[in-house]
């Protein structure tokens, strides 16, 4: 499967512009190994597009960055950055030859050198007049000149963050890759930066690829997230269009909580469920009404979906609940023994084996066709993501 998203050859050459990263059908494999661990990838980024590479850990997203980076050849396919073959048959670009800045998992800072000397390091190509004005001009942006004298272990995590992210962007680099970046912080910060990050790389107009395997992460930095699993990219597009339109179960099953629920189509193609029928939206769900035969089919329902409503006729067991601040996640049994998930306001503080009143509301309608043995997943206390089903 290979997947083309983001600038089409067709939209660049008429926009008279050169892809800022352009992957055709890469194929790569661990070293040592034959078998390859991601297979056709095929992606473009017009030049400022933030994207990201979203997947499990062992799905071969940083494999997949590294040899963007020029850390690890290609088995087949090319890559191209502002128009110049750096990986292909025939060609490799060493890395200090790609105009790639990188930002590591563990932000690999100099302890010997000050906050500005790790700034400065990559600039000695430089006048020392131009390089010193530029290390101030990045220490401004991240907001840490007043530390430019501290050393590494003088500074928190965050901080540290800024100056690997100032370190790699001071040579104005085409293209920044930054491999789990949020990965060594806390939660509560990780969301804070994550934000201030995309704040700076649009600010800068720097085109970057992300890695990650936190969902959250990938929907607050990237324009556009590829969903990496079973050595391909499973879907690409916008944070939103993947939450709401997901092509498979699986890509559906990896982004977010949620219960798959069954569900039929009526003669008419309304969708059937225990929790209430729903008009048909697409030619999918009309398929029923030529009296085409469907195969089983499961609902995606996620928390969002589920409304507390007291006035509702249908009610449902409180099987357990995590207290989420303004919110519980609170996992609850229909009267078939089905468990869905519900996202419901603080003050909603409801017992253990108590009946509530429920209804669905559903925006987008999801669903695929049954699989054996599904399972629901909801998060344990202090976790974020939680997978929906294998």
């Amino acid at each position: 499967m290979a997947i083309s998203t983001m600038l089409s050859p067709e939209l660049g050459a008429a926009l008279g512009t050169v892809a800022a990263l352009q992957m055709a059908q890469v194929t790569l494999a661990y070293p040592g190994q034959v078998a390859p661990v991601v297979s056709d990838v095929s992606l473009q980024l017009a030049p400022g597009d933030i994207a990201c590479l979203l997947g499990p850990s062992g799905c071969g997203k940083t494999t997949l960055l590294r040899a963007i980076a020029g850390f690890a050849p290609l088995q087949a396919g090319r890559i191209a950055i502002m128009g110049r073959e750096v990986s292909g048959a025939g060609v490799h670009v060493p890395t200090e030859q790609r105009n790639v800045g990188m930002v590591f998992q563990d932000y690999a800072l100099f302890p010997h050198l000050t906050v500005q000397g790790n700034v400065g390091f990559g600039l000695r190509g430089l006048a020392a007049k131009d390089a010193k004005a530029r290390v101030q001009q990045m220490l401004q942006l991240v907001g840490l000149e007043s530390l430019a004298q501290r050393y590494v272990h003088e500074l928190s995590g965050g901080q540290q963050q800024r100056v690997a992210l100032a370190r790699a962007l001071a040579p104005k680099p085409q293209l920044l890759l930054l491999d789990e970046p949020f990965s060594n912080l806390d939660v509560s910060l990780r969301e804070h930066l994550a934000r201030e990050v995309r704040a700076l790389l649009k600010a800068t107009g720097t085109t970057a690829v992300l890695v990650t395997h936190d969902q959250q992460e990938a929907f607050a930095v990237a324009d556009y997230v590829a969903v990496l699993a079973q050595g391909r990219v499973q879907q690409c597009g916008t944070p939103m269009a993947l939450y709401h339109e997901p092509v498979n179960r699986l890509v559906a099953s990896f982004l977010g909580e949620g219960a798959w629920i069954p569900m039929h189509h009526s003669a008419s193609g309304e969708l059937v469920t225990e929790l209430g029928t729903f008009a048909a939206r697409s030619d999918a769900d009309l398929a029923d009404i030529n009296g085409a035969v469907q195969p089983p089919q499961e609902l995606l329902v996620r928390p969002d979906d589920i409304l507390h409503d007291d006035a509702s006729p249908t009610k449902a067991r409180v099987v357990s609940k995590v207290f989420r601040g303004a919110n519980f996640l609170y996992a609850l049994a229909l009267p078939s023994g089905q468990t869905v998930f519900s996202l419901i306001p603080s003050h909603h503080d409801h017992a253990l084996g108590e009946h509530i009143g429920i209804r669905l509301e559903l925006d987008h309608r999801v669903h695929f066709a049954c699989v054996a043995h599904t399972a629901d997943f909801a998060p344990a206390p202090g976790q974020g993501t939680a997978p929906l089903g294998r």
